[in-house]
């Protein structure tokens, strides 16, 4: 069974109300729908970072957010993700405010987790960071997950 890292944006989207913007509205669906059917394909994992930021801003969302997450398996932030999120912060150029962007890429690429499902689509799920993703990952042999969003995941089944 394919593992799955659930970045902070998988959680937000199911229990935001929904958006007004047409195409964040879909993909909150999208999101819903993937949750609802396809993510018992997978073994889902998240990580100390995701829990921190769930556990952020409005306490009635914060609580849906952390009720969402519950149960899943949490990956640690060891001294490799953590010295590793640090060559992306700075090979990707991800601003300050977001720098737990780079804690989510090495989380995967240390515990090996097949994708990182995300709506993120500035830092993570965006066609140049893939790319630097994938070249400094082949140049230091690490593994490299696929960064997808649910949309895509779910055309996958």
């Amino acid at each position: 069974m394919a593992k799955v890292y659930i970045e902070t944006t998988i959680p937000s989207y199911i229990v935001a109300k929904l958006s007004r913007d047409i195409v964040v509205a879909a993909g909150q669906q999208l999101t819903k729908e993937w949750w609802e059917t396809a993510r018992f394909d997978y073994e889902l994992y998240i990580s100390e970072a995701v829990i921190a930021e769930c556990s952020q801003g409005d306490k009635e969302q914060s609580k849906r957010r952390l009720e969402i997450i519950r149960g899943i398996k949490v990956l640690s932030l060891s001294d490799k993700v953590v010295e590793l999120a640090d060559v992306y912060y700075k090979l990707l150029s991800i601003p300050e405010k977001s720098r737990v962007d780079s804690l989510h890429l090495a989380i995967v690429v240390i515990h090996e987790i097949d994708y990182l499902l995300t709506w993120n689509c500035k830092h993570m799920a965006h066609g140049e960071i893939k790319t630097k993703i994938h070249y400094h990952n082949k140049q230091n042999n690490l593994f490299e997950p696929v960064i997808i969003t649910p949309y895509e995941l779910m055309r996958r089944n």
